[in-house]
């Protein structure tokens, strides 16, 4: 077993891992046992009663953070040349098409997000190997895969995050930034977590929220009273 750093130490003796608390208490906490120099995320993980081997309970989406999630988001648009103007007015940080293509088979992966059009999928399905082990690989599912490009970009720069439960059936998300102020955090976690509610599979049987946890980078993660977000 790894041995506890001094900082981790004093993390844990600020609150009880045994209980959990509301959600505004679990912010109060995170900020006061997060000691990272830099501005760390603020992270959920959530737990839910499905099970995502099977299509029916798979839980999947998208949410716009109404405060955003503090991070720079670097937007490449891979387009036909008449949508390139209409990507750019949104805030694309890069529009184009075979040239970064052709940087992305060169390993270029500088970006977070890539927005596409459908006609131009099968040019980019060649590049899965280099965009789906890092999460880059465009999806209509994800609004990332659509002829409206413009309101792509201003979502994904407004603080659109995708969420997917994992094979264990948590959706993990980071949901801000620690020096975001408390409320701001508290609204969007409750946003993603009644998007996730709004999801549940009719499949789903039992608890669907089982547990919620809020971490920040580097920190113990504290238990939130999934009541006091999920009423």
């Amino acid at each position: 077993m790894a041995k506890l750093t001094r900082k981790m130490k004093d993390a844990l003796a600020k609150f009880d891992k045994t209980q959990s608390y509301p959600i505004s208490e679990a912010v109060d906490i995170i900020k006061n046992i997060s000691y990272t120099k830099f501005d760390s995320s603020v992270d959920l993980d959530i737990r839910l009663g499905v099970d995502p081997r099977k299509a029916n309970q798979m839980v999947r989406g998208t949410v716009v953070l109404p405060h955003g999630t503090g991070k720079t988001v670097r937007v490449l648009v891979l387009c036909t040349p008449d949508k390139e103007e209409e990507a750019k007015a949104a805030g694309a940080d890069y529009v184009g098409l075979d040239e970064y293509i052709d940087k992305i088979k060169g390993g270029w992966t500088d970006i977070d997000v890539i927005i596409t059009m459908p006609s131009v999928m099968p040019k980019i399905g060649a590049l899965g190997r280099v965009l789906g082990p890092r999460g880059l690989m465009p999806n209509p599912k994800s609004g990332t895969v659509t002829m409206d490009i413009g309101n792509a970009v201003n979502g994904v720069k407004a603080g659109k995050i995708n969420f997917r439960v994992d094979k264990t059936g948590i959706v993990h998300a980071s949901v801000a930034k620690v020096s975001f102020e408390n409320d701001k955090i508290v609204d969007n976690a409750k946003e993603l977590i009644h998007t996730i509610i709004k999801m549940k599979p009719p499949a789903a049987k039992g608890t669907y929220v089982k547990s919620i946890y809020m971490s920040s980078t580097m920190s113990p993660g504290v238990q939130i009273e999934t009541k006091s977000v999920t009423l």
